[in-house]
């Protein structure tokens, strides 16, 4: 039986319980799992790009939905964004080092994923 839940780090090699509704890591668990989310860090791999970018590298996604999900990422540090102060604003994306370091797994799981796909998409 447990004593008590862990809702944030407490200290020192605690770990968060992101099984816990109300704990600050399952946000950003959310938003790098989210439909759009992980297509943006994969995306943002190789170097920086602009949202116009961004968008056509993801087929399918919603302007809306894809700055939804940049404001997400943002927020959470795994993104950076750099606005040109030109007319129109150039608004730039890319990953940070805490980024790069979550999106490396995502990156991996993609590559295997593909690497067993048959030309029928099937595995």
């Amino acid at each position: 039986m447990r004593e008590s839940v862990q809702h944030g780090a407490g200290g020192p090699g605690r770990r968060y319980d992101v099984f816990h509704t109300e704990c600050p890591a399952r946000e950003v668990v959310d938003h790098v799992t989210s439909r759009w989310g992980i297509w943006v860090l994969i995306s943002l791999r190789s170097g920086g790009l602009r949202f116009f970018e961004l968008r056509e590298s993801i087929q399918g996604v919603s302007e809306k939905m894809l700055a939804q999900t940049l404001r997400g990422l943002v927020r959470d540090g795994l993104v950076w964004r750099e606005v040109e102060p030109t007319v129109p604003p150039q608004v730039t994306y890319g990953l940070t080092e805490f980024g790069t370091e979550v999106g490396e797994p995502l990156t991996e799981l993609f590559d295997r994923i593909t690497r067993r796909m048959s030309p029928g998409g099937t595995v």
